[in-house]
């Protein structure tokens, strides 16, 4: 069964950045995009399990705050040294204002 959770408010992430999200014992990150979009994926870094929510956000990339590695987190692609591993991606819409994350 899957499950539509309450991440935020679409004011709480300014354009072209992150925030985190806790929910169940696991992290996430929810991003909004250069056009208004928003979008969900795993929070920790899949090289060494840091906080994606204190990288930089430019434009559809995440850039681990560690090591420089990034992600594109549209669809979790690894893009550069030292990830290899891709991140886990989630479904999102929204409600209003608010920003909604399906999860399993």
């Amino acid at each position: 069964m899957t499950n539509w959770i309450e991440a935020c408010a679409t004011d709480d992430i300014d354009e072209e950045d992150v925030i985190r999200f806790d929910h169940g014992g696991r992290t996430y990150a929810i991003y909004r995009s250069p056009e208004n979009g928003f979008f969900c994926t795993d929070g920790l870094c899949t090289h060494e399990n840091v906080h994606l929510a204190d990288g930089l956000v430019m434009d559809y990339v995440i850039e681990c705050p560690k090591h420089n590695g990034q992600f594109d987190y549209r669809s979790g692609e690894a893009k550069r040294a030292p990830v290899c591993v891709n991140l886990g991606t989630y479904p999102t819409r929204v409600d209003g204002d608010r920003v909604l994350i399906q999860v399993a």
